[in-house]
């Protein structure tokens, strides 16, 4: 697969990536969305130009480890509002500060994560998470990321969301250096080991 510059690899992935959650929002049963995404994404991983896999690697690349799907770990919640309000910045290698603010706060049975708000052009939903386990990356995974189309089901007029930590999935820095991602701010670190979703090594 080439492309006649590297912006418009980028823009087909992602491309790739929004098709592949809208499959996964539209399949019923969710361990069967949960195997074609990370069937898919391999594929991604393993073969397109703008994977964050070095190109180097690519050739022996086998895909990512993702733990087996456990339905306890997947959970259904209405945003609440009702909450301080608080920003934070990311600085990025490349495009300088990035910043975040609260809008709500999802309450699991596990504990609580925040969701932020993409303040720069063109917005977004972000909710990271990071757990205690060490089989998983140390800078926290991603869950909902709808500035690149990782979003598992929601009701926006109605503040609910799915929310199923069977997808966490590491961020584009988590394979390679060349990367550098927003990771999981203090309000988005859970107490508990969460032994789903992708794991630590990226299968580098």
């Amino acid at each position: 697969m080439d492309f006649p510059a590297p912006t418009l690899a980028v823009a087909d992935w992602r491309r790739q990536v929004f098709d592949l959650y809208n499959a996964v929002r539209t399949e019923s049963d969710p361990a069967a969305a949960h195997a074609h995404w990370q069937a898919r994404r391999n594929d991604l991983l393993m073969h397109h130009p703008a994977s964050p896999v070095p190109g180097q690697d690519r050739a022996t690349y086998r895909g990512a480890p993702v733990a087996a799907y456990d339905p306890q770990y997947r959970y259904e919640s209405t945003l609440d509002t009702d909450v301080k309000p608080d920003n934070w910045e990311f600085q990025s290698a490349t495009d300088g500060a990035i910043p975040f603010s609260r809008v709500g706060v999802l309450h699991l049975p596990i504990g609580d994560l925040d969701v932020w708000w993409l303040e720069s052009y063109g917005g977004g939903l972000f909710v990271p998470v990071k757990d205690r386990s060490s089989s998983t990356y140390g800078g926290g995974r991603y869950l909902i990321d709808t500035v690149k189309g990782a979003d598992l089901g929601s009701d926006l007029s109605t503040g609910h969301f799915v929310v199923d930590l069977n997808f966490a999935y590491n961020p584009s820095c988590a394979y390679s250096p060349e990367w550098t991602c927003p990771l999981a701010p203090a309000t988005n670190q859970l107490a508990v080991v969460l032994p789903v979703g992708e794991l630590s090594g990226s299968g580098l």
